[in-house]
Order: structure tokens, then C-alpha cells, then sequence
């Protein structure tokens, strides 16, 4: 139930980024040793950061690349496919310039105002899933979620669909949108998804922030 944050991500060899995918999958790490098998609860939030190159500056506006090309794209596939399939949100983004500095945040989103909404959110998730073994939509099996009875209008849907007949969704990134979608809704005090949540969730599997 904690949070692993990984800076420079891609310095970590792809051995040990990969050996988290099962992890990810089931919160369960399980180790085999000599015939005998152990089990390690390890439900966990990962957060990564990384640059988009060895030196830092490959497609920074006004900074000089000084990797060859192989480097970016070796430094760039480190973290794997499916590793990046089990993200949830996904967002680049760009540097601070000087006047962003000075100015600073005008959203008008403090950290009381996102406590509440997150208390709020989890409250709906909660009562949604009340009786059975989840308790938040993260931990509801894609299967459940396209279900009749919690299936999306698919008016709503045809973003996600198209993305998944494209082939530029697996049906286990297909199901993450979903679980993220339905996320969007209670923060948004919604009872089911709609077109709008289901873009916003598509955005933030594979969107781009400045």
C-alpha cells in the first residue's frame, strides 16, 4: 500500500524495471527457491521518472542533444512494452521556463482542495464495490468492468474501442482506461463514465502536459 518512486527510471537496469511487472499485475511478489514457494503482499503505486535521453535535453526547445541516436533509442526502450502497459497515466513534460517560475501555480488547486476530492472519489468507489472484495477501482478485474451491468454506453466508448481495433491498446491497457475512467467519474461525482471521462483517461494513458 505504499508508494515506489523511481527516479531516472531508465538508469535502472531492464532486469530489475521488468521484474516488477508481475508485481504490478497481482500485488503479490512470489519467490521459488529450492522447491518451496513464498508470497510477498506487494500492492504498491509506482511512479517514474525519466529523461528523454542520456543527457537530458534530446527535443528540449533552445538545449543541445549530444547523444547519438542509438543511445536515445536504447535509453528510451528501457522501459519495456508491457512494463509501460501497466501505467495508468502516462504524461510528458516539458521544462519550467523563467516566466512559469515567477508566476507560479494559477490553477487554484491546494493540497486541502485534493484531499477532498480524493476522500470524496474513494467514498463513491467504496460504496459502489460494497460487498465484494475491492474496495477501490484499481483493484476491480477488467472482466467486471465490461460486464453488462457496469459496461459503458458505447457511444462513450468508441474512443477506447477504435484505440483497441487499432492495435494501439492491448486489452490489458484497454482495461486500465477503464478503471481510470470510472476514477474520473467519482472524482467528478458522476455515477457511471461517459464520453468525457473515457477521453480523459485516454489522454492520460498516453498524453502529453506543458
Amino acid at each position: 500500500r505504499g508508494v515506489l518512486f523511481l527516479d531516472e527510471a531508465a538508469e535502472f537496469s531492464r532486469v530489475a524495471l521488468d521484474a516488477m511487472r508481475q508485481p504490478l499485475e497481482s500485488g503479490v511478489i512470489e519467490v521459488s527457491r529450492a522447491g518451496i514457494t513464498a508470497l510477498f503482499p506487494a500492492r504498491f503505486q509506482l511512479i517514474v521518472a525519466l529523461n528523454p535521453c542520456p543527457c537530458g535535453n534530446y527535443g528540449v526547445r533552445g538545449a543541445e542533444c549530444v547523444c547519438p541516436s542509438l543511445a536515445i533509442r536504447r535509453y528510451s526502450t528501457r522501459l519495456s512494452g508491457p512494463l509501460r502497459d501497466r501505467i495508468d497515466v502516462e504524461l510528458h513534460v516539458s521544462r519550467v521556463s523563467a516566466s512559469q517560475a515567477m508566476v507560479g501555480d494559477r490553477t487554484g488547486m491546494t493540497s486541502e482542495i485534493a484531499r477532498a476530492l480524493v476522500i470524496e472519489a474513494r467514498e463513491r468507489a467504496c460504496a459502489r464495490w460494497r460487498g465484494t472484495p475491492w474496495l477501490r477501482n484499481s483493484e476491480v478485474p477488467g472482466a467486471r468492468l465490461r460486464q453488462l451491468d457496469l459496461r459503458i454506453p458505447a457511444d462513450a466508448r468508441a474512443p477506447l474501442d477504435r484505440a483497441l481495433e487499432r492495435g494501439t491498446l492491448t486489452l490489458r491497457g484497454y482495461d486500465r482506461v477503464l478503471r481510470l475512467a470510472w476514477t474520473m467519474a467519482d472524482l467528478a461525482g458522476l455515477d457511471r463514465p461517459g464520453r468525457d471521462e473515457v477521453g480523459q483517461a485516454l489522454f492520460l494513458k498516453r498524453g502529453y502536459a506543458s
